[in-house]
């Protein structure tokens, strides 16, 4: 029985996973390079691996559940589980390990609503999350780094030194909010007074380029799986990581 959704037909990509079909062609023909359609032990897998790429994008885009999502695809809930478990860390953005002499990056936080609660803690918005550090380079805005997600509860600094992307940054120039350390961070005010104009300057200038990771955020945070992660373990990591790494492709084309 054929699937309902497939990867040979280009008019379901878009709606299903917010890209377009050259670049999940492309990112099919990456995989293949890497080695994800390798045979391996046991039966052969249903599903082609467009079709398989195609479902655990979808299902990190949609968030539906995995018995809402199988039968789409016209094969089990368990068969479903065990294509995302496979095939998403396989997916993973590959961390830069080093940078050009002149380069700027910018980090920040953000967190994800999780519902494993052995890696999450209550955070400042009253739900369980995991947080995650986030490093794009300033030039390109392309996703360079990302940290392991650590307990919600964690400062952005301390958060920074657990998560590995401080020590994957090394001392390139990063670029952070208030709470980095060690980092280029915009002046403090002192309680009560307000900052001399030349500092003012600087910590807008400071904003302004800032901005360019929030809205890296808030894009990836369009991949609905980031506002509800049903997976447990490493689950959440590998799709924070497969998820820069389709950003990165839709913003390089």
């Amino acid at each position: 029985m054929a699937g309902m959704i497939t990867g040979a037909e280009p008019s379901w990509t878009a709606p299903f996973t917010g890209l377009s079909p050259r670049i999940l062609s492309k990112l099919v023909t990456q995989l293949r390079r890497e080695g994800a359609d390798a045979p391996g032990r046991g039966r052969p897998w249903r599903l082609p691996l467009a079709d398989r790429v195609l479902l655990v994008a979808a299902y990190w885009r949609t968030n539906l559940t995995l018995r809402q999502l199988a039968p789409l695809f016209a094969i089990s809930k368990s068969a479903a589980s065990r294509v995302i478990d496979h095939l998403g860390p396989k997916l993973a953005l590959k961390p830069c390990k080093r940078f050009a002499k002149d380069a700027v990056l910018i980090v920040d936080g953000t967190l994800v609503p999780t519902r494993d609660r052995s890696i999450a803690e209550q955070s400042k918005n009253y739900r369980y999350s995991t947080a995650h550090q986030v490093v794009i380079d300033a030039d390109t805005h392309v996703v360079v780094v990302v940290g392991r997600p650590v307990p919600g509860n964690r400062h952005n600094s301390p958060g920074s030194e657990e998560s590995g992307a401080k020590g994957a940054v090394g001392r390139t120039m990063t670029i952070a909010d208030r709470g980095g350390t060690g980092l280029v961070i915009p002046h403090r005010r002192t309680k009560g007074k307000r900052l001399p104009a030349w500092k003012e300057e600087p910590n807008r200038l400071h904003t302004r380029v800032r901005a360019h990771v929030e809205h890296t955020l808030a894009r990836m945070k369009g991949w609905k799986i980031l506002r509800d992660c049903r997976l447990k373990g490493d689950g959440v990591h590998h799709a924070m990581l497969g998820i820069a790494r389709l950003y990165n492709l839709a913003l390089t084309g």
